[in-house]
């Protein structure tokens, strides 16, 4: 298994409600420590560490919604599967499919993307 160089963790206040909705996204457990309450996931490139709170990082008082001023992108091949897949789990979308125009550095970039909430309130953003 090859691992990212940036692979963001992520407290979670139920890690079994939050591992369940991960794989309705399509996220595949890579490995598990039950006895952690932690679950390490990923989706094409994308991975992610999810771990029940348990005081040991935390910076303050964890209240919903968690991550305030994250987003966490995820770009995938396919966005339109993707979309249609959180349709299919009627999950509430925080943006809905659209196409941002970015300009980096002297360029612009097209993304076609959507944003939506894990139970905690983390923003995930899917993106081309």
């Amino acid at each position: 298994m090859r691992f990212n160089s940036l692979i963001p963790e992520l407290s979670v206040s139920d890690i079994n409600k939050s591992k369940e909705f991960y794989l309705k996204l399509g996220l595949k457990v890579m490995y598990e420590r039950i006895e952690d309450k932690f679950v390490f996931l990923q989706l094409e490139d994308n991975q992610i560490m999810i771990e029940e709170n348990n005081n040991n990082w935390n910076t303050g008082i964890m209240e919903y919604p968690y991550g305030r001023g994250i987003n966490i992108s995820m770009s995938i091949k396919d966005i339109d599967s993707m979309y249609k897949r959180v349709k299919e789990q009627n999950l509430e979308l925080f943006l809905d499919l659209e196409t941002h125009e970015y300009r980096v550095n002297n360029k612009i970039s097209y993304d076609k993307e959507f944003l939506i909430q894990d139970p905690d309130g983390y923003l995930l953003r899917f993106n081309n």
